[in-house]
């Protein structure tokens, strides 16, 4: 029974580690998500600065202006797409993680229900035990 008991902490140990994995995946995915979303802020304040410019403008001026400004709004659309990509990632990620959770306490339940087994079956092949050898057993172990 005993080995039951280590295959089920063995058993319990690899669902921790598989469940660490998948927070720290999520954890991850979180960061990227943060990252796009700042990339596509910083974006946004770019294009809103272009146009602050006051003064006079010749032709070619406002020309690279609206240029770039195409090109900073065709950017900040193509982050919105990865943004969203990014957030769907970490709610597969949050699933996995949600899983590997339940296996893992899965895992505990079956070990504690194993070791109380072992202790169960410890105590019954005690008690099958006569009571003048379980005395003899007690005066030979305190001696």
């Amino acid at each position: 029974m005993t080995r039951l008991v280590k295959k089920r902490a063995r058993l319990l140990r690899v669902r921790h580690v598989q469940h660490m994995l998948a927070v720290a995946e999520t954890s991850r995915a979180r960061d990227e998500a943060a990252h796009i979303e700042s990339n596509a802020e910083r974006l946004a304040l770019m294009r809103g600065e272009l146009f602050g410019a006051t003064g006079s403008l010749d032709g070619a001026t406002l020309s690279a202006q609206r240029e770039l400004a195409a090109r900073l709004e065709q950017a900040g659309r193509q982050l919105d797409g990865a943004l969203y990509d990014a957030n769907r990632r970490i709610e597969q990620k949050q699933a996995l993680a949600i899983a590997a959770d339940r296996e893992r306490e899965i895992a505990e339940r079956l070990k504690d229900k194993a070791r109380r087994a072992a202790d169960d079956q410890l105590e019954a092949r005690i008690a099958a035990i006569p009571q003048y050898r379980r005395m003899q057993t007690k005066g030979q172990g305190g001696i």
